[in-house]
């Protein structure tokens, strides 16, 4: 066997013998991004539908599911303004004003993984959309998920 060959050889069952532990690593940042939300928000299990819309809203230009999705008023950030859109009509009338398609497409990207959480909330795209446990009362004991800010 040549020295060519063996080297082959030798790269491609690195390679295979690696594949299992980039998998595993991507699990444990999932569990790791898990665990940041639930031990800084809770319901970490409730986040996931809200994001998986958001994420599939933001890959179609769903601007009415990216508007339910939002508390209002919502600050976004877009053209050098800030805006404080008041309601969901409002978001949907001038979704191509408020969101870029560069925020979509990073959004419409968006890995678990690559989450940032911090007491804020959730970044998702390097800060373009922030989602965070809006409470439902004053007493906080129950609360949903929303996009609380969106900077383009």
């Amino acid at each position: 066997m040549s020295r060519l060959s063996a080297a082959l050889l030798l790269a491609g069952a690195m390679l295979l013998a690696a594949a299992p532990l980039t998998g595993s690593a991507a699990a444990q940042a999932d569990s790791e991004v898990y665990d940041r939300i639930e031990e800084l928000h809770g319901d970490a299990a409730g986040f996931d539908r809200p994001l998986r819309q958001l994420v599939l809203a933001m890959r179609s230009g769903d601007a009415e599911t990216i508007a339910g999705l939002a508390e209002y008023p919502l600050s976004v950030k877009a053209n050098g303004e800030t805006y404080d859109v008041e309601n969901a009509e409002d978001f949907v009338e001038n979704f191509d004003d408020l969101v870029t398609p560069e925020t979509r497409r990073a959004v419409g990207r968006q890995q678990y993984e690559d989450l940032f959480v911090s007491s804020e909330g959730v970044m998702l795209a390097n800060g373009a959309v922030w989602m965070g446990a809006v409470c439902d009362d004053n007493a906080c004991d129950e609360s949903h998920w929303a996009i609380i800010a969106i900077n383009n």
